[in-house]
């Protein structure tokens, strides 16, 4: 797999930039690289794939669809365009506009395409870029995916290269399924620039030719699989967690949130914050400094339980299942056992994670959102309809990830036990009254854009559910219906006894002893033991009594030690790995 990019000189005037480079200290999928180590590319290298991919579309269509009469200057505002499409993503990129900003600043509304239109712009000032204000207002539109930002002239298609909100499917889409694919090690055989030339543009609009209608769904299929499995990784959320909540701690001294205002302040806005936090000895900021400690030593929030529910029951999920109420059961819970010592946990030690993962589109299929047109009518764009393509599809393309995590791991079976007791009440509690629950949403209750019309579109086909409407099957139950019975249902799976504590792997090791070493080797007169422990080399005499010998310790690289020859030893090393020991039979 290669992710050569030949770099034209007017783009140059953009890359060897402050703003721009700053892309380098921001990493793509953020915490990710916690869990998957190769997981380290940054969004960079990823701007740069997709100003490739760009020039390439528009370079295609301009090739091959003459009477388009795509200029080489649209060429180009649609190449630059990609490349600056992320100048504006904050620290750990989407960790911070998603989860910190909220918190930071409530209802801020911000989101990284403004600070992408902001950085353009500063570059544009400060590095005096020869482009006009036309060629500008059309860049940062295309970029926000949205024509009504520039010239009414500019050519409609153009603007589903960058950022399409008519199906989800640019290049923006293109590169990050397949660069993440291939960092995280998860295969995936997907070639953008096959794609790129079955695009044709027909009715204002990018189509494709419908031999590849099938390998479209893959990519949007690949994108749910990404976000479940690689970008919403439980470990990764919990890190996630842990850093906002490190830089919330932080943000009264540091002011980070309100830095996204300013471009001059904004540049030294990266993934290096934490590191900024630690080296510095405020008093103000030892509270977030101990819970960056805590990250250093893998001393993770612990996700209690999981949950996939339906798309529909969002709302009922926010309404009901809250950290408060939790806390609440949890409380009631541990009064009823009389015990003398204090609860030391609250409803700020619980986080409720509400997820939404979809194909692209929310709850609709993109494909039934993209036209296709095929080689014996390359000039007339249609809907792909049922059996066009393969038929195993889902009812629905949406799900919600319910996750609650505890930032104390000592309380996780208490948590656990609390959460169900929330479920059992919202058996007994909800109530829809009269209203009906059709067993699919209805096709025309999702918002789309205003450029296309949702009555003309086929319908993914759901596994013998019908729609809502006339004649169709409704159902009117006391809770949710069916998306109601999977919300308030038990993972049974995750079931823990209400004592349960959670320990890391790393704190269980910290805690290992010289002795439990000895005694498990002990065990088995003819084992040969392979085991680490943390102690200091002052405890390792302990391991070397009588009826042991050979015993070999890695303390350094090049350091050995064998029995009988501690006193050689160079000073005291904290991690000592104890690789091969046997006790002598006794005869």
């Amino acid at each position: 797999m290669s992710f050569e990019v030949p770099i034209h000189s007017h783009l140059n005037q953009f890359i060897d930039t402050v703003p721009f480079q700053r892309l380098r200290d921001i990493k793509q999928l953020g915490t990710s690289s916690y869990v998957w180590p190769s997981a380290s590319h940054t969004r960079f290298e990823h701007c740069l794939g997709v100003a490739y991919l760009a020039r390439c579309l528009a370079s295609h269509l301009q090739t091959n669809q003459p009477s388009l009469k795509i200029t080489n200057r649209d060429v180009g505002c649609v190449e630059i365009a990609g490349l600056c499409h992320d100048l504006g993503h904050g620290p750990w990129s989407h960790v911070w506009d998603n989860i910190f900003m909220p918190k930071a600043i409530k209802g801020c509304g911000w989101q990284h395409e403004l600070g992408s239109e902001m950085m353009f712009d500063y570059i544009v000032k400060n590095y005096s870029i020869p482009i006009s204000d036309k060629d500008a207002r059309f860049i940062k539109a295309l970029i926000a995916g949205d024509p009504a930002q520039c010239d009414a002239s500019e050519k409609p298609f153009l603007f589903d290269i960058i950022a399409n909100k008519r199906n989800g499917l640019d290049v923006d889409k293109f590169d990050y399924i397949q660069r993440d694919s291939h960092m995280t090690g998860t295969s995936f055989s997907f070639e953008a620039t096959r794609i790129v030339k079955s695009a044709r543009a027909l009715d204002n609009q990018i189509c494709y030719n419908i031999k590849d209608a099938e390998q479209i769904y893959e990519i949007c299929r690949r994108r749910f699989a990404l976000h479940k499995n690689v970008y919403s990784h439980k470990t990764t959320r919990a890190i996630e967690h842990m850093v906002v909540d490190a830089l919330l701690l932080a943000e009264p001294h540091m002011k980070l949130a309100e830095r996204v205002y300013d471009p001059d302040s904004f540049l030294y806005l990266n993934d290096y914050i934490l590191n900024e936090i630690e080296r510095s000895k405020a008093p103000e900021l030892e509270a977030s400094r101990q819970l960056i400690k805590r990250l250093r030593h893998r001393e993770l929030y612990r996700e209690v339980v999981w949950k996939a529910v339906e798309f529909t029951s969002k709302k009922a999920i926010q309404e009901y299942i809250t950290p408060e109420r939790i806390m609440g059961k949890a409380r009631k819970t541990f009064e009823g056992e009389g015990s003398e010592e204090p609860l030391d946990l609250t409803a700020d030690d619980i986080i409720v994670d509400i997820g939404t993962i979809h194909y692209g589109m929310g709850e609709r299929n993109p494909v039934d959102l993209t036209k296709f047109y095929s080689k014996k009518h390359p000039d007339k764009p249609m809907h792909a309809g049922p059996g066009d393509y393969s038929g195993l599809r889902p009812s629905t393309h949406a799900e919600i990830l319910l996750r609650i995590f505890t930032k104390k791991p000592e309380y996780f079976g208490r948590v656990h036990d609390a959460y169900n007791a929330v479920l059992v009440d919202m058996g007994e509690e909800v109530s829809i009254g009269g209203d009906t629950v059709p067993n699919t949403p209805t096709l025309t209750s999702t918002r789309t854009s205003d450029a296309f019309s949702l009555e003309t579109l086929p319908k993914t086909p759901g596994g013998g559910a019908g729609d809502a409407g006339t004649g169709s099957e409704q159902r009117k139950k006391r809770t949710f219906g069916r998306s109601g019975s999977a919300m308030m249902s038990k993972n049974h799976f995750a079931d823990v006894d209400k004592g349960y504590r959670h320990e890391s792997p790393s704190a269980s090791s910290r805690r290992m002893s010289t002795e439990g070493v000895a005694a498990a080797i002990a065990g088995d007169p003819s084992a040969i033991a392979m085991i680490t422990t943390f102690q200091p080399m002052a405890d390792l005499p302990q391991l070397f009594e009588d009826g042991t010998e050979g015993a070999t310790i890695d303390a350094a690289p090049s350091q050995r030690l064998k029995r009988g020859r501690e006193d050689e030893l160079q000073p005291p090393i904290e991690r000592v790995e104890v690789k091969r020991m046997r006790k002598l039979r006794s005869d």
